[in-house]
């Protein structure tokens, strides 16, 4: 992907659909609408997965709370989001095997009975996931439950309820759909926030004013029509599109925090199934910590970055504690981070946790914008199709959507044990060999050869975690980093894990970006102290 290539296309050409909003569902969009032969333009105001798609808990799931809904209050509507949700993990695990893989998740139960009522829920849930390669659901014997995850507080546990789902770098995804799309004929361009609209003498969008955020510039796109597909934040898009419109969403914040791996000390996931509202919590193995997550609270404040808080963080903690035989404290936060959902709202006196995750496609006759509203990221692709396939009966044409079967960026040919080659041809040692294989799949090589041709570049950001200089030229060069944020947190996940860490290295990460993109001592001075504000008012919220 090449951003001024991008922005030249953008200012120069027309385009029969443009998708404001570069998360899951506007690059799964950007995707499915270009194999289905449409010319494409993609924007985001800041980053890829920037918002909502970078923040979420990681997991590849139907719902397993869902599923208890459904069945607790007869709601059919939860009952479909699960069914929706088991169908679409085959094709989310299958269509990136390096950024998606299956995760074996634990339910401790305290009782036979409890053991029991988890037991015939998860195969009710195996029933519903048709045409999947994962494992059945176990109900474990305590010894079997300590033998996987040996940190359990042994005294209040009876048993144990194995079950499987799937994991992803959401994040990393994400950009993969980005640029499979970019590889198929899109225009893709990060950092343009739309301003406003232009319409045509019958009120319908024909082109948006765009101010690129890194240069100041104005420009317009010109597109037949327009798709938004901006989350938690469609509401003042429609707005801007068409002020009569009224307010759709209530977006409601979550929150994970990130503790050391010997929290759990297992490879193995925990579903914790009571909590105080009422929730589902997991921790989860994630990026060298263990993930804990998440929160539901109301939240108007959309123009803040949501972070973490004290009270979210001792909810999280005191749900996980019962659980562990050595209790942890919140002192032992290695970072942390929180998101928004994007939940569609007919009922305003329902609370957020009871609003079902299941998506809309809305056409606004008067504008003619197509808002993609609601969803979650294991259905991205189904809501990109249902989306699509309104703008197939908008321009009266009939494409079949062929995303089910297309291999992301990276998934193409790929085999977790060419990391060996990879470490042969290099010299890079295991566990960065393993790690890029992971990362960029049957790309790596890429990264191999920046470190063939300068082999300073094969050094450590960091001594414990296996990020290396060479990432960071390839993010610049191949994947639009263009601020160290965008490498750091989502390029690599490092901002996500370790806040110190992240400090610590981020003077050679904007170091190693301004040989690329050619700032002066003063401009990368300015992106230090930007960043390093951020992550320091994230500790100052947590603390």
């Amino acid at each position: 992907m090449n951003r001024i290539a991008s922005l030249d296309r953008l200012k120069n050409e027309e385009f029969d659909i443009c998708i404001i909003g570069a998360g899951a569902s506007g690059a799964g969009c950007a995707l499915d609408a270009v194999l289905r032969g449409y010319k494409v333009a993609l924007i985001d105001r800041k980053d890829f997965a920037s918002e909502t798609s970078s923040r979420s808990t990681k997991l590849i799931h139907g719902g397993v709370r869902y599923l208890e809904q459904a069945f607790k209050k007869l709601d059919f509507a939860q009952l479909k989001q699960v069914r929706h949700g088991l169908e679409e993990r085959h094709t989310v695990l299958k269509n990136a095997p390096h950024l998606a893989r299956p995760l074996a998740l634990m339910t401790p139960v305290s009782s036979w009975f409890e053991g029991l009522y988890f037991k015939i829920g998860l195969q009710m849930y195996d029933a519903f996931a048709i045409n999947d390669t994962l494992p059945k659901s176990k109900w474990l014997s305590k010894s079997e439950v300590l033998a996987k995850m040996p940190t359990l507080n042994k005294t209040k546990l009876h048993s144990g309820v194995l079950y499987y789902d799937g994991q992803l770098d959401d994040a990393r995804y994400c950009l993969a759909l980005a640029q499979s799309a970019s590889e198929s004929g899109a225009a893709i361009a990060n950092y343009l926030n739309v301003d406003g609209f232009e319409k045509d003498k019958n009120g319908k969008l024909t082109s948006a004013g765009l101010t690129d955020v890194i240069t100041g510039e104005n420009l317009h796109v010109r597109a037949k029509l327009f798709i938004n597909c901006t989350g938690p934040f469609s509401d003042a898009v429609r707005l801007l599109a068409n002020t009569t419109l009224s307010e759709r969403l209530r977006p409601s914040k979550g929150v994970h925090i990130m503790l050391p791996p010997e929290t759990l000390n297992s490879e193995y996931a925990m579903l914790i199934p009571k909590t105080s509202d009422g929730r589902v919590v997991f921790a989860i193995p994630f990026e060298g910590a263990t993930m804990v997550g998440t929160t539901d609270t109301e939240n108007d404040e959309l123009n803040a970055e949501p972070t973490l808080n004290q009270q979210e963080m001792q909810y999280l903690a005191d749900t996980l504690n019962p659980y562990l035989a050595k209790q942890i404290n919140i002192s032992d936060l290695k970072s942390g981070f929180g998101g928004l959902r994007p939940l569609l709202a007919a009922d305003p006196s329902k609370s957020t946790k009871s609003l079902v995750r299941d998506h809309e496609v809305e056409v606004d006759a008067a504008s003619g914008l197509v808002s993609l509203l609601g969803g979650k990221w294991t259905t991205y692709r189904l809501m990109a199709k249902d989306t699509i396939d309104q703008a197939d009966e908008i321009f009266a044409r009939q494409n079949a959507c062929t995303t089910d079967n297309h291999i992301l960026a990276g998934g193409e040919n790929y085999s977790f044990d060419s990391w060996k080659t990879l470490s042969d041809k290099t010299g890079l040692l295991e566990d960065i060999s393993q790690h890029l294989v992971k990362k960029y799949g049957s790309r790596a090589s890429l990264i191999g050869d920046i470190v063939l041709a300068e082999p300073a570049l094969k050094e450590r950001l960091v001594a414990q975690y296996p990020y290396i200089k060479a990432e960071v030229i390839h993010t610049v060069r191949h994947e639009m980093a263009v601020t160290p944020r965008d490498f750091l947190a989502r390029r690599i996940r490092l901002e996500i894990t370790d806040w110190n860490e992240t400090l610590n290295c981020l003077p050679e990460v904007a170091a190693l970006m301004a040989r690329e993109l050619g700032w002066n001592e003063e401009e990368k001075r300015k992106q230090i102290d930007a960043y390093a504000a951020e992550i320091r008012k994230f500790i100052s919220d947590a603390r």
